[in-house]
């Protein structure tokens, strides 16, 4: 049995079968993600999640997790968060390009439904202002009462998380000229603060007047002058910094993988939440037994005694994009879909990837023939597709919602019917039947001539002989999909940074019959082994 645990903690622990044993490879994670972070008056920090489509609040003290706002509320891939005075909460939905509030009592309302890629949120005595993280976007003040937003200031290089300073004028990042931007809250024309920095995706304003910045890229934590542009490096956490909260003089900074860290001085830093995996989504094990995990927009490789270790992500050099599966294609390189609807061949330590085939809808599940050439599921169109000679080639059409894709020794190919809880095989023009009566089959797996099916509409694990026979369920309540076998919510695309960010349940099978599992309901990677 294995306990529940993480973001997870109240659900049932899983069971594997008699002759399997299971564990963690990695630890759950508390928070689906941590992007936009605030203060509220209770003390406590309130963190918007996009991956996990929810709101919580962490008890700075003793860490502890409440969630306010859960997955399939009323508020959609919150990105960033302010309050009023009143209490109300107002989050950026960054996937559907609108603001919405949440009062004390729980009753949500959307504020305005028109801010593509809406971002950064702030309030500031009365006045309700958002921006969009787009070239070109827009900050807004905001008309709570529904009337049309006035324009701050456009053609705005990707503004993100921003703060209004001692004088009175707007602090924000310009990400796309790595500067950081000011300009007062009637409009005009914005003052460049300070430049050349590393990648800058908030601006928060200290107690003591200066701003805290953190860099997405460089993964830095700076202290600057508002005055001068002078700064300071307080910390060097990571790439994938995401925003700064203050709790009485004391300063936290969030990364987009689910942590939070407290900032004690210069170089000395403490965890508040550890880190995670945000989703996670595709798996694949290369003949080495290295296992490279999909988490959306970070990738990570995790080795025999070792802890994960980040491959890539959006940021990185060669990054193929929001990835959502892989296949093992050499030793450390991988095919991989993308939501952007790439199918790519990635070379992380080399930083290079290359486009095989684009243009697709919602690609899921990726898998390779015997002679090396892939095939993939496209969900939306219900096609599968082959790359043969440098071409895509249609294999089959008319699935429900095909997602995961596995291919057996002889080169049959092996297709996951989500919508229609089935795992079909393709014989020329044909698809046959091999297990039906699942839930919602996502990731497929074959190994020693048995095919292995992850199935998250029954948190289960099934497993059957590539003719359908011999079927058992070797696991059970299994933290994969949502609660009770429910589908998370499926969340669309950040402008024309990735594209929809529909979810996967990835499985595979490593050479010594390990397999591996994507625990997205609490973000792990588990591994299961006969006895």
């Amino acid at each position: 049995m294995l306990d529940a645990a993480g973001r997870n903690s109240h659900a049932l622990a899983a069971v594997p079968a008699p002759g399997w044993a299971i564990h963690r490879m990695s630890p759950a994670s508390r928070l689906a993600s941590a992007n936009g972070i605030r203060t509220g008056a209770d003390g406590r920090i309130y963190v918007a999640q996009v991956a996990g489509s929810m709101v919580s609040a962490v008890n700075v003290e003793n860490g502890e997790i409440e969630t306010i706002s859960p997955n399939g509320g009323g508020i959609v891939g919150p990105d960033d968060l302010a309050f009023d005075e009143a209490g109300n909460l107002y989050c950026t939905e960054i996937t559907l390009g609108r603001v919405s509030m949440m009062t004390p009592a729980g009753e949500y309302r959307v504020i305005h439904g028109d801010v593509p890629v809406a971002n950064p949120i702030t309030y500031h005595q009365g006045r309700l202002i958002a921006g969009e993280l787009r070239p070109g976007g827009r900050i807004l003040e905001l008309d709570r009462d529904g009337g049309a937003p006035r324009v701050i200031c456009k053609g705005v290089p990707m503004v993100n998380a921003f703060d209004v300073g001692p004088d009175g004028k707007l602090y924000f990042p310009a990400q796309g000229a790595n500067q950081i931007w000011r300009i007062p809250l009637e409009g005009g024309e914005p003052e460049v603060v300070a430049g050349e920095l590393g990648v800058p995706d908030s601006v928060k304003f200290h107690p003591d007047g200066s701003i805290i910045s953190t860099q997405v890229y460089s993964g830095q934590v700076l202290k600057i002058d508002p005055r001068t542009g002078d700064r300071i490096l307080l910390a060097d956490i990571g790439p994938g910094l995401d925003n700064v909260a203050f709790v009485g003089g004391r300063t936290f900074v969030s990364h987009i993988n689910g942590s939070i860290t407290e900032i004690l001085e210069p170089g000395k830093t403490k965890p508040l939440v550890e880190k995670g995996l945000q989703w996670p989504l595709g798996i694949a094990v290369d003949e080495h037994g290295h296992v490279l995990v999909a988490d959306g927009g970070f990738c990570y490789l995790l080795r025999a005694g070792e802890h994960l270790q980040l491959a890539g992500m959006l940021f990185s050099p060669g990054f193929p994009g929001w990835v959502r599966d892989a296949a093992a294609c050499g030793p450390d390189e991988w095919i991989v879909t993308t939501a952007n609807g790439d199918v790519a061949r990635w070379n992380p330590a080399a930083a290079t990837s290359e486009v095989l085939a684009s243009g697709y809808d919602r690609l899921m599940g990726v898998a390779l023939g015997p002679g090396g050439s892939p095939v993939f599921a496209e969900s939306a169109t219900g096609k599968v597709f082959a790359i043969e000679s440098g071409n895509a080639v249609e294999l089959a059409s008319g699935l429900d919602r095909p997602m995961g894709m596995a291919v057996s020794a002889d080169g049959t190919v092996f297709v996951g019917e989500s919508g229609a809880g089935r795992v079909v095989k393709l014989v020329g023009a044909r698809k046959e039947v091999v297990l039906d009566g699942l839930a919602r089959p996502e990731g497929l797996a074959i190994a020693g001539g048995t095919l292995f099916v992850a199935d998250p509409g029954a948190q289960a694990i099934v497993a059957a002989d590539l003719s359908g026979s011999a079927r058992e369920t070797i696991a059970t309540r299994l933290p994969i999909g949502g609660a009770g076998g429910a589908q998370p919510v499926q969340l669309g695309g950040v402008g024309d940074m990735c594209g929809p960010m529909n979810t996967f349940t990835g499985i595979a099978a490593a050479p010594d019959g390990t397999l591996y599992l994507s625990a997205d309901a609490e973000g792990s990677i588990l591994a299961l082994r006969r006895l």
